[in-house]
């Protein structure tokens, strides 16, 4: 849990017409399953549209509408490229050792044009860029990219299961790149992969592995969701109080985060009644849902609690510029809290009905209705590369790509913060 207090919580929207690019992301896991890093990448990469133009786009929107030391400090940036764009004056606004620049392979696989691509990607290496590239460089005919090569990604859709381990021992034995199994859909294949040694992943399933329908919810969460509904039902103080006296972990979460060199307070707070007092019902509601997140049950992958965050955050930036302030905050609880399945290892519906919730946040959740549901279905197409999707679902709110592109890039960088 971050030591820093919220930042606030209803920015405006940034307007303008700029570029027309629709970022969307993917994590990128360790062993740990925590995020290692992000593919950023514009949906056009995805309809088949991607150029030099749209690559530079998509930087500029990363490094003007972010704080780069927050987001690009803390996890590696992978961005897709072009040919073209690796020679292309954008890269000189990058600090090279902040993004993994992913390059294609060529169409046709033609031996003189790999060999003549040789010297740009020579010359990257030098300027301290990272490359990555697909399985395809370690075929014969890429030999002469594979030296340069500092992450090849594995394909586990497209590569044959008895081809995996001797591919990576291949990779392993004439390269020091990383290996990243993608397209990562089932825990088999993540199982399968971790046995061979490779240490980063990415993949769908890592959002939303299967559901241990049987999982308890573990004493920290349960202790979570009666604070929640204590502040839901504005039990008394004293209630509260009693609560985190039982929960040394809780309690000690509480006074670290008010007591924050960020929270701006002249002294400092040793009384849980005065914390609760000092904090107030609104942002102890908000506070107690953003707990949640780092309170995983045991098989959950660690970036489910960063991809909620992400959720909460994006819809709280999204309705501010369409919906009362009074409702942000709860904006941000329905995208924090449509994960709670997954965190808690329960059927949604199950979930919701351990603590008390408005309405307005159980229709968006569980039924798709209401003034959020357009909100989350917008957040969840952030995660997507389909275009399709994400440009119906920003049309009904009217909303530009430049507005969400601002706001999904500043839930990216807000999470960050959010680490320790």
């Amino acid at each position: 849990m971050s030591t820093q207090s919220d930042p606030d919580p209803s920015p405006e929207i940034k307007t303008g017409e700029g570029p027309s690019l629709s970022i969307a992301r993917q994590p990128i896991v360790d062993e740990h399953r925590a995020v290692f890093g992000y593919e950023l990448f514009d949906r056009a990469h995805a309809a088949g549209t991607h150029t030099a133009a749209s690559d530079a786009a998509l930087l500029f929107n990363v490094l003007s509408l972010v704080d780069t030391e927050a987001l690009m400090g803390k996890k590696t940036v992978f961005v897709n490229c072009t040919h073209a764009s690796l020679e292309d004056g954008h890269l000189e606004l990058v600090q090279a050792d902040r993004v993994v620049l992913e390059v294609p392979p060529l169409a046709g696989n033609v031996k003189e044009e790999i060999e003549a691509r040789v010297p740009v990607l020579a010359d990257l290496r030098r300027r301290g860029f990272r490359l990555a590239f697909s399985y395809s460089v370690l075929s014969r005919a890429y030999e002469s990219w594979l030296p340069h090569a500092s992450f090849i990604k594995l394909d586990m859709t497209q590569i044959k299961p008895e081809l995996l381990e001797p591919m990576v021992r291949f990779a392993r034995q004439h390269s020091t790149s990383q290996i990243v199994a993608e397209k990562v859909e089932t825990a088999q294949q993540y199982e399968r992969m971790k046995s061979l040694g490779v240490k980063l992943f990415q993949g769908h399933w890592f959002a939303h592995p299967v559901l241990i329908k049987t999982h308890a919810v573990r004493p920290s969460q349960a202790t979570i969701l009666q604070l929640i509904n204590l502040v839901r039902k504005h039990a008394d103080v004293s209630e509260i109080e009693e609560l985190l006296k039982r929960d040394p972990t809780l309690s000690f979460t509480m006074l670290r985060y008010i007591n924050s060199s960020g929270f701006g307070l002249s002294c400092e707070v040793t009384s849980f009644r005065h914390a609760v007092m000092i904090l107030g019902m609104k942002k102890l509601f908000r506070w107690g849902a953003l707990l949640m997140t780092t309170s995983r049950a045991g098989e959950v992958a660690a970036a489910v609690g960063t991809t909620a965050v992400v959720r909460g955050r994006l819809m709280e930036l999204l309705s501010a510029e369409l919906l009362p302030p009074e409702e942000c905050d709860n904006a941000f609880v329905v995208g924090v809290f449509s994960l709670l399945d997954t965190m808690l290892g329960i059927p949604l519906k199950e979930a919701l009905a351990s603590v008390a919730l408005p309405e307005s946040i159980v229709d968006a959740l569980l039924h798709r209705t209401g003034v959020f549901a357009p909100f989350l279905t917008l957040t969840e197409a952030c995660e997507s590369g389909n275009e399709e999707d994400f440009r119906r679902a920003a049309d009904e709110l009217q909303l530009s790509n430049q507005q969400v592109n601002w706001a999904h890039l500043q839930a990216l960088n807000w999470a960050e913060t959010l680490t320790d």
